[in-house]
């Protein structure tokens, strides 16, 4: 059976392309630069997320999550998703959205927005069982 039939009649995973600037996040550019360069990029934002949270600054976490998190919603609606469906931290490409996903339950958690942060720990956990796991999103 191929990646593309399911029997069960849930859809399939999604496959996003390959995050612009994720080469130069890898050779070790500046994410900001790089967010610059790509403004599409779920990844570049991400980062800046999870480094704004390190530093004690989930307002600002908060809304490089955000951005990010609406970009990887984009590039998923353009890869055909629907709005449901598993999104596999094993595809290098999703990693951006998941993490963008993942940063932004975490900032809401912190600036006390419970509702959001169970919201994003609950559809990490839908869209990826795996990342949920290693990112710390499990929904409460």
């Amino acid at each position: 059976m191929s990646m593309h039939q399911n029997l069960m009649g849930e859809p399939i995973p999604t496959l996003l392309p390959a995050e612009p600037g994720s080469d130069e996040l890898a050779a070790g550019a500046d994410p900001s630069k790089v967010a610059a360069a790509h403004p599409t990029s779920s990844l570049a934002l991400a980062v800046l997320a999870e480094r704004s949270l390190a530093a004690g600054e989930p307002v600002t976490a908060y809304a490089y999550a955000r951005t990010g998190y609406h970009r990887g919603l984009d590039a998923l609606r353009r890869s055909g998703w629907k709005g449901h469906g598993p999104v596999p931290w094993e595809h290098e490409p999703n990693r951006g959205f998941l993490r963008a996903l993942a940063a932004l339950g975490a900032a809401a958690g912190v600036i006390g927005e419970t509702d959001e942060a169970l919201r994003c720990a609950t559809f990490l956990q839908d869209s990826s069982p795996t990342a949920a796991a290693e990112l710390g999103g499990t929904p409460a």
